[in-house]
């Protein structure tokens, strides 16, 4: 997973690649099955690396980023499902549950976290510039769709396939942790950046007890877009301060 951090967080991709190719060599060694399944994982990632991760609102840029994203989850599951004959891959949707009480007050309180903290974050530490000026209604809608879009992507690969297939091979802990440092090298390419891993590296390893605790995938979907729903709110109004202005933290 070290890969990663050269990939996205060090926009290293020959060195990235090395460790992936390193990293396969040794798992050809050591297990056949991690093997097979660190080849899909790194398949993945290298589908997610053929692109820049720079935010862009633009019809070409948001083209790029759904068939690219898009494929980094198709081409992994394909692989599994139809070439290996495994069922380790899911995207468990109905579960037939209702949410319990912890799952609502957990729920409200990304809700109180997210308002208080993030304007803190995006606005204190400018990185919001890391986001292009959305200054009009075609660009806030670009926005919104793109925001919510990579923000369901992330449950989907990070922890649907990225976790799943960790999971597997080591205790959870291990397997959380792994998939964080994939999750938060990726955020910090995406515009994380500064002090963000304070911020997405407790993000990520909750969002990796959640599922494991409540097996649900609308369950840790609503989560993370509820955090983007109020970074959504933040990025507008950082670039139209008369819009979405409700932000008590807002340290300009």
């Amino acid at each position: 997973m070290v890969s990663a951090v050269a990939l996205f967080g060090l926009q290293e991709r020959l060195i990235g690649y090395a460790l992936i190719v390193a990293g396969l060599v040794v798992a050809a060694v050591a297990d056949r099955l991690l093997l097979r399944h660190l080849i899909l994982i790194s398949v993945g990632l290298v589908v997610i690396s053929t692109m820049s991760l720079e935010a862009d609102l633009s019809d070409a840029g948001m083209a790029r980023f759904a068939i690219t994203l898009s494929a980094a989850v198709a081409l992994p599951y394909a692989l599994s499902r139809w070439w290996h004959q495994e069922d380790i891959i899911k995207f468990p949707v109905g579960t037939g549950n209702r949410w319990s009480r912890f799952e609502y007050g957990y729920l409200a309180l990304v809700v109180v976290a997210g308002y208080l903290i993030l304007p803190v974050y995006f606005l204190g530490s400018g990185a919001y510039r890391n986001w292009p000026d959305v200054s009009g209604s075609g660009e806030i809608i670009r926005l919104f769709i793109g925001v919510n879009g990579v923000g369901l992507w992330d449950e989907l690969f990070f922890i649907c396939i990225v976790f799943a297939l960790l999971r597997h091979h080591f205790p959870f802990w291990q397997a959380n942790l792994l998939q964080s440092v994939v999750f938060v090298s990726f955020l910090w390419e995406l515009g994380y950046r500064g002090w963000g891993p304070l911020l997405t590296v407790p993000f990520a390893l909750l969002q990796g007890y959640i599922f494991q605790r409540t097996r649900s995938l609308p369950y840790v979907v609503t989560v993370h877009l509820t955090f983007d729903a109020i970074i959504f709110g933040i990025l507008v109004h950082a670039y139209n301060p008369a819009l979405a202005d409700v932000f008590l933290t807002d340290p300009r």
